[in-house]
């Protein structure tokens, strides 16, 4: 008789009834309302109280088209994402059960909130990073090198996306996520329509006039957060990323 697959319903009941378990986490397409299709399954952060035992962690590792599992202490639950790649993640995650009378949620919203000085810190290095990129992606286009050119221009947009959100003190979201996120929770002082058709055509294209408007805006938001002194170290190159007069930028 061949055993019937571990089903994320048949779990979350079992790991309720066991005092061992203090959390239960969904995390993936399942925690964002509307992106849930027929291939997605069940990311499930399975919460531990420190120096617990339980039967349970037979589970361990358990991953199926159903069900992924990970199996985790309190203390390295805290730990998850600080930094690293699943910071996004749990940032947006769904408590499925806290048994620490809401110290699971504030965990996640922890996660989900840059400090100020992290933030300050981030923002500087992927200002940087997207200035190297954007300069690189001009002058391969002026000098002929068409591929480097749209190869550097998307590069920028990955650090340009990190920096925008460390400006706001979030992190990144995956980029399946941008469009639900900016939708639900738009960055200040940019028309989220608009960054996405820049996003879009730089990403396609490295079209020169369009970084460099996207530059101008990126220039000033810097500077009003105080990432002055990383432009200005840029000197004179600053001019090649500015918008020249004759730039034209498609509507």
């Amino acid at each position: 008789m061949t055993a019937q697959p571990l089903t994320y319903d048949a779990f979350a009941e079992l790991a309720t009834a066991d005092p061992a378990i203090v959390g239960l986490v969904l995390k993936g397409s399942r925690a964002h309302e509307g992106m849930i299709t027929r291939h997605s399954d069940h990311d499930l952060y399975v919460i531990l109280a420190d120096d617990a035992t339980t039967d349970l962690t037979r589970f361990a590792g358990h991953r199926t088209a159903e069900l992924d599992l990970v199996i985790v202490s309190l203390t390295a639950f805290r730990a998850a994402g600080m930094p690293g790649f699943e910071r996004y993640a749990l940032a947006r995650a769904q408590v499925v059960l806290d048994r620490l009378d809401g110290d699971i949620a504030r965990i996640l919203a922890d996660k989900a909130r840059l400090s100020a000085e992290e933030a300050f810190r981030d923002s500087d290095t992927w200002l940087d990073a997207y200035v190297n990129s954007l300069y690189r992606s001009i002058k391969n286009d002026r000098d002929g090198h068409a591929l480097a050119a749209r190869l550097d221009a998307a590069d920028s947009i990955r650090f340009l996306l990190e920096l925008l959100f460390a400006l706001d003190r979030r992190p990144r979201p995956y980029y399946k996520y941008l469009t639900w996120e900016l939708a639900r929770h738009p960055l200040p002082g940019w028309d989220t329509d608009e960054l996405l058709r820049a996003v879009d055509r730089v990403s396609a294209t490295g079209d020169v006039a369009e970084q460099r408007h996207l530059f101008a805006l990126v220039e000033a938001a810097a500077r009003q957060a105080g990432h002055g002194e990383v432009l200005d170290a840029w000197g004179e190159d600053l001019d090649l990323m500015r918008p020249r007069q004759g730039d034209r930028v498609r509507p």
